[in-house]
């Protein structure tokens, strides 16, 4: 008996979702950091916000650790950054953070860090079911496109919640990003403020 090959359709995600998210690698090194954030996202509107301190950003090179809220607009080619820096005297042990605001910025944006459609354009191939986050998950693999190399993407089974990013390989070295209230939300316009300054 020829046993058949399970075929899923990759998953698209919400058209407006948010999440809370933590960064961390696979595998973590000494002086890797755990970092935590914001974030969300209307393709309705093609626009979205992130809000955390940089991963990676290393202390003691930089000097300070950096928090950064960025809205990406592509439709007209902006992106916001406010910044704030977050300096300690010693690094190493217990020592009070100075908070010193930085200029804002606007940069190029061309495409949202995270498209509605990356899995279907990537053409991503069903790896199986894996528990994350205390949920069962679909596991979904790709290679990102300009030979960045491979991307993981963990969806609750049967939807399109997305709970675990894996951006590398985990046996060598991989960012996460993990979503742990994944939801859709109807996201307040204020959120995605200041509007383009191009109209």
């Amino acid at each position: 008996m020829q046993l058949s090959k399970i075929t899923k359709k990759p998953p698209l995600l919400p058209a407006q979702w948010s999440s809370s998210y933590i960064s961390y690698w696979m595998p973590m090194q000494p002086d890797d950091d755990i970092t935590s954030g914001y974030c969300w996202f209307d393709y309705t509107k093609n626009v979205c916000r992130i809000d955390g301190i940089f991963n990676p950003w290393p202390e003691i090179k930089m000097g300070n650790r950096l928090w950064m809220s960025e809205i990406m607009y592509p439709n007209t080619d902006e992106s916001f950054k406010s910044k704030v820096a977050y300096a300690r005297e010693d690094m190493k042990s217990t020592s009070e953070f100075s908070a010193q605001v930085l200029d804002d910025e606007i940069d190029p944006c061309h495409e949202l860090i995270l498209t509605q459609k990356v899995l279907i354009e990537c053409n991503a191939q069903y790896m199986g079911i894996e528990t994350v986050l205390g949920h069962q998950a679909e596991k979904w693999l790709f290679q990102r496109p300009d030979n960045k190399g491979p991307a993981t993407y963990y969806f609750i089974n049967g939807t399109n919640h997305l709970v675990r990013m894996i951006t590398g390989d985990p046996k060598i070295c991989a960012s996460v990003r993990d979503f742990p209230n994944f939801n859709t939300y109807k996201i307040d316009n204020e959120i995605f403020k200041p509007e383009p300054l191009k109209k």
